[in-house]
């Protein structure tokens, strides 16, 4: 078993402004625990995680890939998130490189088809869009949970760029609410980019009915 990242070093003082890890990271967690033979041999060069929040999650995935073996470039709209995933990297000997944008809004072209391993965990609440709006302006911990219409706005931008970021042998690990409709999900990345997904995990957490979608392209899902 892997273990967790250490977190010891964020207060409570940080957990006010920063998205705590819960269920939804768990799951992923556990997700990229589940594939870590096969990450590993990927030789993966460069991991992006959108919205990284804690860090927790692009820490993990260092453990399993090794720190030095992977570019680990993480971004999030919160500046004190991304205060928060460099301290936990520093604390968790991952040496990952936080940039403060929203999604991939300055990432590319210069990442086109570069990205071996996309990792999400998205704001997938439903909310009303103006709640979603004023979360991103504010820029805050409100942003880690307000998804807007049927908790898929954010989440639907990001998926716009997929087929553009991934390598040829990338995947994508995408954390959702049954509300988000998986299979819809599924059907929109095979026809817009040809990725193959999979609901790896599924996971009651509350009221939440909790998924972890994986996405490889054609030559990835039949080797």
């Amino acid at each position: 078993m892997i273990p967790t990242p250490k977190l010891g070093h964020l207060s409570a003082q940080d957990w006010e402004h920063v998205y705590e890890p819960a269920e939804d990271t768990f799951i992923l967690l556990d997700a990229l625990e589940n594939d870590a033979e096969d990450l590993k041999k990927m030789g993966a060069l460069t991991c992006l995680e959108v919205g990284s929040g804690s860090g927790c999650v692009s820490a993990f995935l260092g453990s399993i890939l090794g720190a030095s073996n992977a570019f680990y470039l993480c971004t999030d709209i919160n500046s004190r998130a991304v205060d928060a995933t460099l301290r936990t990297g520093v604390h968790n000997n991952v040496p990952l490189s936080p940039v403060l944008t929203s999604l991939t809004q300055s990432l590319l072209p210069r990442l086109k088809s570069k990205v071996d391993i996309l990792l999400f965990n998205p704001p997938y609440v439903p909310t009303e869009h103006e709640e979603l709006a004023s979360a991103q302006v504010d820029s805050g911990i409100s942003g880690a949970w307000a998804g807007g219409s049927d908790g898929m706005e954010l989440t639907n931008l990001l998926l716009d760029n997929v087929g553009d970021l991934l390598s040829e042998t990338g995947r994508f690990y995408l954390v959702g609410v049954k509300q988000n409709e998986p299979e819809g999900i599924k059907r929109r990345m095979f026809e817009g980019f040809g990725l193959y997904g999979e609901v790896l995990l599924q996971r009651r957490a509350g009221r939440e009915n909790l998924f972890v979608l994986r996405f490889l392209r054609r030559c990835s899902a039949t080797s």
